[in-house]
């Protein structure tokens, strides 16, 4: 048998239900497995302790016959949930000190359903960046490098911490988040697989916010499988979220089995952008192609307003985040920097709690959403917004299933590469997933290939409203046509 972290969530799962070992064991891999690889810098907290317990308890259950969907599964917990008893930063010098009294609902469905906890992942501050290079707890270096290199290479962001852990086998599975592409891109960049499932399908009670109408927790995993059984038990209606969904959740992991014969995949012509590598295009060409072989139409589409998404979400996404880091001043939780007066303590609470990129996006939200500015930028953002959303109606209403795009316009770059003093560089990483989000659409990332270096490249696929399903039966044969990426041997062990 392989080492226990090697194996997929569902593997583990059928080990564990065969009793071919228990949850401790399986949990003493992954902790042996997390303390080899801190060079990683994947997760912020690590939470051994808790883990085990979880597991014994996770053990006790199996030996009873009472074993729920997740049990003695090991998972890391981004660290923009907040959980119990167990410091939450989301990534902020301004959280450091900051522990919850209470469970997120997306965490709390996988303790509900027997998961253990193996600590909290790092991510890019309050989940803005693209590379995990802004967390106030260190870059994570990704598991990967290109061929012939030793030079460190990002995970992507901002669950970076999440697809990092997840490929670098740290565990079975991780919860991240996505606002523009924060679960599609790392994914991507790591070779493992993510879903943004439709807004409201998972609840962000008790999620730290970025943005409003924007944000939506959901899984990243080694397989498409993984990532269905793990969408499952996240989602749920829940009252406390007026934007949560009341509906019932689907049997994710039969869907995956499902195939995509009589189904219409759209391709659109407006994300073959200037400038794309042509390593891309021929990735984008090839899972077409398995996707006809398997009985999907292919057609091309139009989704005429793509070209605005990229500026309007700099303008949506950062004015919500100014209204909801407006909470975070050293009066009730989080860091206190003393001051003679009201006004002083939140200025130097803020300015030394924030990071830069955090501060450059409250700066730009303040500014669109200040008077004189607010219907010339965030009005006219809204009213693109609309349009981008109905581009993908009528894309659907004309009989397409789901949507095939790359994932992004590159493979992963090294660290520092693109931090510079030109923010617009990185931002455009985004450049094939914010369209997503603007439209509340459910988008899955699966690796189809390397590039010339030896780096993971993923595929986009994006499906109707509250029909992941139909995402993972396609993203299935794309996975089964390609192959599962192989992670080279750890760098770091």
């Amino acid at each position: 048998m392989s080492e226990l972290n090697e194996l997929s969530l569902a593997e583990a799962r059928d080990g564990l239900k065969a009793k071919r070992f228990s949850a401790r064991e399986l949990t003493q891999a992954h902790v042996a497995a997390v303390e080899r690889a801190r060079p990683l810098n994947a997760y912020i907290l690590e939470t051994p302790e808790r883990a085990l317990g979880m597991a014994d308890a996770s053990d006790a259950r199996i030996a009873a016959g009472e074993a729920r969907p997740l049990e003695g599964l090991p998972l890391g917990i981004k660290d923009l949930f907040c959980t119990e008893g167990t410091r939450t930063t989301a990534g902020s010098k301004i959280l450091e000190t900051f522990t919850p009294h209470y469970e997120s609902a997306v965490s709390a469905n996988l303790w509900r359903d027997g998961a253990v906890m193996l600590g909290k992942l790092n991510l890019d501050e309050f989940a803005m960046g693209s590379s995990n290079e802004t967390s106030a707890y260190g870059t994570v270096i990704s598991p990967w490098r290109r061929n012939g290199s030793e030079a460190a290479i990002v995970p992507g962001g901002s669950s970076g911490g999440s697809a990092a852990a997840v490929a670098a086998h740290l565990c079975l599975g991780a919860t991240a988040t996505d606002t523009g592409g924060s679960i599609r891109q790392p994914a991507a960049f790591t070779g493992t697989v993510g879903i943004k499932p439709t807004y409201g399908r998972c609840s962000r009670w008790g999620t730290v916010a970025f943005a409003s109408s924007l944000d939506q927790a959901g899984p990243i995993a080694r397989t498409v499988r993984d990532c269905a059984i793990l969408l499952g038990s996240m989602s749920g209606s829940d009252a406390r979220d007026t934007t949560c969904a009341d509906l019932p959740v689907p049997d994710f992991e039969a869907a995956v089995s499902r195939g995509v014969k009589g189904l219409t995949i759209g391709i659109p012509r407006e994300y073959r952008v200037d400038g794309m590598p042509a390593e891309i295009q021929r990735l984008w060409d090839q899972g077409a192609a398995w996707l006809k072989e398997a009985g999907a139409t292919i057609r091309e589409i139009s989704l005429p307003h793509t070209q605005y998404a990229l500026p309007a979400y700099y303008i949506v996404a950062p004015a919500e985040a100014s209204s909801n880091l407006a909470r975070y001043d050293g009066v009730r939780y989080g860091l206190r920097v003393p001051a003679s007066d009201i006004v002083g303590l939140y200025e130097k609470t803020r300015a030394a709690g924030f990071g830069r990129e955090v501060k450059r996006r409250i700066m730009i939200g303040t500014y669109v959403l200040s008077a004189g500015y607010y219907d010339a930028y965030y009005v006219r953002a809204q009213k693109i917004r609309t349009l981008i959303k109905r581009d993908f109606e009528q894309a659907y209403a004309a009989g397409v299933d789901a949507i095939l795009t790359p994932a992004t316009p590159s493979a992963a770059f090294g660290v520092g590469e693109k931090a510079s003093a030109d923010p617009v560089e990185m931002y455009l990483n985004d450049v094939f997933t914010v369209t997503v989000n603007m439209a509340g659409l459910p988008g899955i990332s699966v690796p189809a290939g390397l590039d010339a270096q030896g780096l993971p490249l993923g595929l986009q696929l994006i499906g109707r409203p509250f029909d992941e399903e139909t995402l993972f039966a396609a993203s299935q044969v794309i996975e089964d046509a390609a192959g599962r990426v192989s992670l080279p041997k750890p760098w770091w062990a």
